[in-house]
């Protein structure tokens, strides 16, 4: 599976699309930003082209999509413009970089860049959402207000998680990490993310996903055990290769407490575990049954 939709609604909002010289449709939605793969205009000057045809002093959320040749060149442009911008937006709360499909570049293939210098020009940010991990640079940091940090990719460096886990976050609510396969840079193991969540605190979280991974049984039999998983209001493991390991130790935690949802979609757990997921007091998703490949199973994202 690849990407292969746009996001249609974003922060409760209706998502469209914004193009060079195009007229905002105007009314209480969130624009996404476009360029085609050989687009003349650079990304400061879409970027400009947008900020002169909307109110920036009132813009909270801010998508940007699929840049030119998005395989060979990150997003700097628009990062050094917010910057450089940020006296002119002083609302902008949420901002996603990379929404794009496979169709636009894949996953694997979206060239990042570096998010501490945006994230020190915007204290008052409190969405982050970025897709893609090559050339992604992250630092320990400090942010007061960052309440969602998500990070989509198809294979997630554990030079990243330890940024993150280094990091100072005291409003954090919701965790999203994409962990991906080791053919295309997943580099970690259970061990970084039992660090990442001792750090970080995770009984205040009310979300928290470790998405697209192939060590989901091994998170799930871990994180079953832990005394605060029922503090969480939602435990994402989708999209990776759970199976009959990882669902019998959360049918059988006794640590689900207050939690409320557990998606497990593209999971590889048999139909007797499904029936006991299914029989817990939360709502257990299995949407997307899959079937080992002769002993092989394959995370949803990763090219």
């Amino acid at each position: 599976m690849t990407i292969g939709e746009y996001s249609q609604i974003y922060r409760g909002k209706r998502v469209v699309e914004f193009r060079m010289g195009a007229t905002p449709d105007g009314g209480d939605v969130v624009y996404r930003l476009t360029q085609d793969y050989d687009s003349e205009e650079s990304q400061r000057d879409l970027l400009d082209d947008f900020l002169a045809k909307v109110d920036p002093a009132g813009l909270e959320t801010l998508i940007v999509g699929p840049w030119s040749e998005a395989h060979d060149e990150g997003p700097q442009g628009y990062l050094d413009a917010l910057i450089e911008y940020r006296a002119r937006l002083p609302k902008l709360n949420a901002l996603f970089v990379g929404d794009m499909t496979y169709e636009d570049c894949e996953v694997s293939w979206i060239i990042q860049t570096s998010y501490n210098p945006l994230l020190a020009a915007y204290p008052q940010l409190q969405s982050l959402r970025v897709r893609g991990s090559t050339n992604l640079e992250l630092q320990a940091f400090s942010h007061a207000a960052l309440e969602e940090l998500a990070i989509e990719c198809g294979g997630l460096p554990s030079k990243i998680v330890d940024a993150v886990a280094g990091s100072t976050l005291p409003a954090l609510k919701h965790l999203e990490l994409w962990l991906g396969s080791d053919n295309y840079g997943f580099d970690g193991s259970l061990a970084d993310y039992q660090n990442l969540l001792a750090k970080i605190g995770p009984e205040r979280l009310r979300y928290l996903g470790l998405r697209d991974s192939e060590i989901s049984d091994e998170l799930a039999v871990w994180l079953a055990q832990q005394p605060w998983l029922g503090s969480l209001q939602s435990l994402d493991l989708s999209l990776g290769t759970i199976g009959d390991a990882g669902a019998q130790a959360l049918a059988e935690s006794p640590h689900l407490g207050a939690l409320e949802r557990i998606d497990l979609s593209h999971h590889y757990i048999s139909e007797e575990w499904q029936a006991k997921l299914r029989a817990l007091p939360c709502a257990v998703v299995l949407d997307d049954p899959e079937e080992e490949d002769d002993g092989d199973r394959y995370v949803a994202v990763s090219e």
